[in-house]
């Protein structure tokens, strides 16, 4: 038995114990082994259950998505809304366990796509555990719920089946194999480290948010803004969601899985830096990347504030909660490297950015209801060259150990590898999300299955393909909208 550098044996004890004791220190050395093995036990429990706690938290994401989106679009859309994220879980459950996982950590694999583990074959094993699995699918519906609110309001229901269950199946399994896999070639653990660094994105703002937002972009420019968002002459009109009530509330639960989503990417909570015995290990660099992911969304949230108010004059909600998102998005790149003030920067420039996208977004009539293709696209492209920037070389080699000279943020004296590394990851992203769900979406458009019709759009999805309404104030109102359906299907038969 050996456990942190202390090892018992019946040779080693019998010069103490005398002649004859033999049988007294084989004794001694079996309950130090008994002891040992507890121990080794109890640290597989504490890690796994930190790492399940950190999956729930995720998951949790998914009401935070689905109360965002619900507030964020009008009243007669929001069973709509509301049902795509049920089913961006339940779709990404089912595909994620029978593809996706083994395309994104099948090992052995190649540096494109993993090989092993499909339908979680031959699982768990040494390395991982199931807790791994529960984890990871809740970073890949995360992606898909990003999608989701790009095509709001104006999407066939089938066509979200699809996207959802090819996104979550192969789309971004392979982009968090390339990043995250210790076989990925761009990855962080890879044997051969691309520019001797690898790319460091550790909780995924291009692996999970621009993934999730550079297909959203596809969906919502190739479907077109939607009916009245702007006018003959071109001009944005506002179409505000009907409820500040559920965005408010779908921010703070989304806030709340943050803390699951950064700090929970460490996978592990019992682990010492340098010598057993000290009170700093991976449980302060988790409690540092949670206070890294709080500044750096708390500043975007109050850039945003103050910057929308300079340039409208009004203190506007929904446009500080996705600040505060947007914020969130940068940082989760490189929570885990870089110091709280750092952190405060990348909030700041995070609020500049969605402000300034949103912006780009109105002069070429491309219409995001949720604003997730410039939030996640946008923010978290931010968020890689920030973590490019303003990685700290202690922070760096202690999160990813093995290789003592690698680089780290250009600002912080570490060179330029590590931002090329980085900026060749936000290309990578673009060209391969663009290259799948932008190709999916054109196929799904030609098919005519990708956009609803003008009487669909005008009377709701609610209506029209969900068989109701989501609120019914009082009895005129849900007369007046059963009457509108029954006008709807005398003219048009009944979409997927």
């Amino acid at each position: 038995m050996a456990a942190a550098g202390f090892s018992c044996s019946a040779a080693d004890l019998n010069p103490l114990l005398g002649a004859n004791s033999t049988a007294a220190a084989e004794y001694i050395c079996s309950g130090f082994d008994a002891i040992s093995s507890k121990f080794v036990d109890t640290g597989y429990a504490i890690d796994n259950t930190y790492l399940l706690f950190s999956a729930y938290l995720v998951f949790s994401m998914q009401l935070g998505f689905a109360m965002l989106c619900a507030g964020s679009v009008r009243a007669k859309n929001t069973m709509n809304i509301m049902l795509t994220n049920v089913l961006d879980a339940a779709t990404g459950g089912v595909f994620y366990y029978l593809f996706g996982f083994a395309f994104a950590f099948g090992a052995p694999s190649n540096g494109f796509i993993g090989k092993h583990s499909f339908a979680l074959h031959e699982y768990p094993t040494a390395t991982f555990d199931y807790g791994y699995f529960l984890y990871q699918w809740a970073f890949a519906i995360a992606a898909a719920g990003i999608t989701s609110g790009s095509i709001a309001e104006r999407t066939q229901f089938v066509s979200y089946l699809i996207y959802s269950s090819f996104l979550t199946g192969f789309v971004y399994p392979i982009a968090s194999h390339w990043f995250w896999s210790a076989d990925g070639w761009a990855s962080p653990a890879a044997s051969d480290l691309l520019f001797g660094s690898g790319v460091i994105d550790f909780a995924g703002s291009g692996v999970v948010h621009m993934v999730g937002g550079i297909a959203g972009f596809w969906g919502a420019f190739i479907e077109g803004p939607r009916m009245g968002r702007f006018d003959h002459a071109g001009r944005a009109v506002s179409m505000r969601g009907h409820s500040g009530t559920l965005v408010v509330l779908g921010t703070f639960m989304l806030w709340f899985g943050w803390y699951g989503f950064n700090p929970g990417s460490f996978l592990n909570i019992l682990k010492a830096y340098g010598e057993s015995g000290s009170y700093y290990g991976q449980w302060s660099a988790i409690g540092r990347t949670a206070v890294t992911t709080t500044l750096a969304g708390s500043t975007a949230a109050l850039t945003t504030l103050f910057g929308k108010r300079l340039l409208s004059g009004h203190w506007n909600l929904t446009d500080v909660c996705n600040g505060l998102l947007g914020g969130f998005a940068a940082i989760t790149s490189g929570c885990s490297v870089v110091e709280p003030w750092a952190a405060i920067i990348c909030g700041f420039v995070a609020a500049w950015v969605l402000i300034g996208f949103n912006k780009l977004a109105e002069k070429l009539k491309f219409d995001d209801p949720l604003e997730a293709a410039q939030l996640h696209g946008g923010c978290g492209a931010w968020g890689i060259i920030s973590t490019g920037l303003f990685a700290r070389k202690a922070y760096v080699n202690e999160v990813y150990p093995g290789q003592p000279d690698r680089p780290y943020g250009l600002f912080m004296g570490g060179g330029g590898k590590l931002l090329a590394a980085q900026i060749i990851q936000i290309l990578v992203i673009v060209g391969w999300v663009s290259v799948t769900m932008g190709t999916l979406f054109w196929v799904l458009h030609k098919l005519k299955l990708l956009r609803i019709s003008q009487e669909e759009e005008m009377a709701g999805l609610d209506l029209t393909s969900h068989g109701g309404v989501a609120y019914e104030y009082n009895n005129g109102y849900a007369a007046e909208a059963v009457d509108q359906k029954n006008r709807f299907e005398m003219k048009s038969p009944v979409a997927f």
